[in-house]
């Protein structure tokens, strides 16, 4: 348990500290003075007092910030310091500033891959159809088989519970061995119910144990979806299709959430990721340092949702003035923000509750 708890916390601060130090450096090349660079929020647990900046580390590590001049609504600007003032920066700068965060994000994922690919090893990267619980084989005196399942079936539901991914199923299926499960399958126009009894079979748990779990005879066909370097050269450029292509498919993943392809119950939250973290620590560093990059990848779409307190919102702001040719009225942003942070709260108790029903 606590080694879990250290590793969620060695992987919130890799990628806090990534985030927060696009922010920071891009706000340095601009000349723009940065007054707090925190790791974490709530009591200052060690702090340290530079040249201007003060560095924190805090007691809450769900988060961090940059705090420069004049970035908030109300601070008082010294005038020898007011070309320093986030406020005072140009437009494009401004970009640039709010933007470096998530793009630091993407970059850190990009080297992950990029020393991955470099040392000869393939990188896996998924596409949505190998994901989707669709049946492409059948085994021949199988579970499936007797049970009426055939390729090409899409599983929408188990029991009555909705089935979203190829991993959904296989988790129901592997805690049910000898057990009736009542199956509804999309083929072609039609929606048909089946009944399928897992087979139980011997099997290792991850600590080397003996279980037994349920098997059912179907299989999925992986496709292509492995990237390989030819030389370790190549592998700053595929490193780059690789970040783009996981990119992609998470993109697509927020989308189908939305529009509610893809059930809410796949949205995590930090106890999600605390037992993602250890069981990637327990695989060794190569398993650990992939999920941090596609952690990484997440947190940057993620912050660049056009939502207030985001910085996608920030970014937003940007852009209605640059319309506009003069910036939104305090109030506004004021609302807006209350707003953004109504929503992001909202998130992350729903976040929470997914994980609680989970241990549950």
């Amino acid at each position: 348990m606590l080694e879990t708890v250290a590793v969620f916390i060695l992987v919130l601060g890799v990628l806090i500290f990534f985030h927060e130090l696009g922010h920071f450096l891009v706000a340095r090349w601009a000349d723009v003075k940065v007054e707090i660079f925190s790791l974490g929020f709530g009591p200052k647990l060690w702090s340290w007092k530079g040249k201007e900046t003060e560095y924190m580390l805090c007691v809450v590590p769900l988060g961090g910030y940059v705090k420069m001049l004049g970035e908030e609504d109300g601070d008082e600007v010294p005038e020898e310091d007011r070309h320093r003032s986030f406020e005072r920066q140009t437009l494009s700068r401004r970009t640039a500033i709010v933007s470096a965060g998530p793009i630091a994000n993407f970059l850190l994922a990009y080297l992950v891959f990029a020393a991955v690919l470099a040392s000869g090893l393939p990188l896996y990267v998924p596409n949505f159809d190998t994901l989707m619980p669709r049946v492409d084989s059948v085994v021949e005196d199988s579970p499936a088989e007797k049970g009426g399942l055939e390729p090409g079936d899409k599983i929408v539901a188990i029991d009555g519970a909705r089935i979203d991914t190829w991993s959904e199923m296989t988790d129901v299926v592997i805690k049910n061995p000898d057990i009736a499960l009542m199956v509804e399958v999309e083929r072609g126009p039609d929606r048909v119910s089946l009944t399928v009894t897992p087979r139980s079979v011997e099997a290792e748990s991850q600590s080397g144990d003996p279980i037994i779990i349920g098997q059912i005879g179907i299989t999925k066909d992986p496709g292509d979806l492995a990237i390989e370097s030819a030389t370790p050269l190549h592998a700053f450029v595929d490193a780059g299709y690789a970040t783009w292509r996981w990119s992609e498919l998470m993109v697509i993943g927020v989308w189908k959430i939305i529009n509610q392809e893809l059930s809410s119950k796949n949205i995590g939250g930090p106890v999600l990721i605390a037992q993602m973290s250890g069981q990637a620590a327990s695989q060794g560093a190569m398993s650990l340092a992939l999920f941090i990059a596609i952690i990484s990848i997440n947190l940057g779409i993620v912050n660049l949702l056009p939502v207030p307190v985001l910085d996608g919102g920030h970014l937003m702001f940007i852009a209605i003035e640059a319309v506009r040719g003069r910036p939104m009225e305090e109030r506004g942003r004021e609302i807006a923000q209350h707003v953004g942070l109504f929503l992001l709260l909202s998130l992350m108790v729903f976040a929470f509750y997914n994980d609680i029903m989970r241990l549950l």
